[in-house]
């Protein structure tokens, strides 16, 4: 590796101490090995870090994924949202369907593979993100909250439709969606309700077909369609056990 392009490294690690003495050191044989291995600790550390703080909690990895068992899913889209074009353009990803068919696994698996990518990543779900912006009780607390939600590269929020909010809720959720959409940082959203019925779960707010239109603009919808997995779990589960009990003799 050429002279210049081992000092662009220094460079980018901040090793200011070796670049103090770089003529005494650029023809090193240590100093290749030395650079990769700094690299190789900071993106471990950086990696360690942007997990800790995007608060994925445990998933399943997509490996795990059952894709014979849904009725419908575009599994094409699935495997292009993963190269994460959608980060680099800014585009929302919103994943649709009923309870069960693995739209949170989906969505941790992306927010996973941002932070493979570099990027980084918060995690939520909608009642916790909006309960927490309207317990703020001051504009500069909400403002400071706000601010924190937009920072991330990728916010991931879980679960949109399985409560209903009132209008102040709606607001809030139109206040982070629009701030994101003017800096063109994605947002991953499952729901389990088509926007024709985001009225139910933002009952007489009008912003609703405002925020929606934000959200889709640019947008990849994954539809969904199935029964859920986690009762076909639980079923098999509760079979296996049935089989494993032995008969008591009469």
């Amino acid at each position: 590796m050429s002279e210049p392009i081992l000092r662009e490294r220094a460079h980018a690690l901040g090793l200011h101490g070796l670049l103090l003495h770089w003529e005494e050191s650029a023809d090193a044989d240590w100093l290749p090995d030395l650079l990769a291995w700094e690299e190789s600790e900071r993106a471990r550390r950086s990696l360690e870090r942007r997990t800790l703080n995007a608060r994925l909690g445990r998933f399943k990895a997509l490996a795990d994924f059952d894709w014979t068992w849904p009725d419908r899913i575009d599994r094409s889209l699935v495997d292009e949202l993963m190269a994460l074009r959608f980060v680099e353009e800014g585009a929302n990803v919103v994943l649709v369907g009923p309870n069960g068919v693995g739209k949170t696994m989906l969505a941790k698996n992306l927010a996973y593979s941002a932070l493979l990518g570099g990027h980084t990543v918060r995690f939520t779900t909608a009642s916790a993100m909006l309960n927490t912006l309207a317990a703020e009780d001051s504009a500069t607390a909400l403002e400071r909250r706000l601010r924190r939600l937009c920072r991330p590269r990728v916010l991931s929020i879980d679960e949109v439709g399985y409560l209903a909010y009132g209008n102040r809720h709606a607001d809030l959720l139109y206040e982070v969606v629009s701030r994101r959409y003017a800096a063109r940082k994605p947002i991953v959203i499952t729901t389990n309700k088509a926007f024709s019925g985001w009225n139910e779960v933002f009952p007489n707010a009008t912003c609703v077909v405002t925020l929606v239109d934000r959200l889709v603009h640019r947008s990849e919808i994954l539809h969904i369609e199935g029964d859920s997995y986690r009762l076909k779990e639980a079923r098999e589960r509760a079979e296996k056990r049935g089989r494993q009990t032995p008969r008591t003799s009469s």
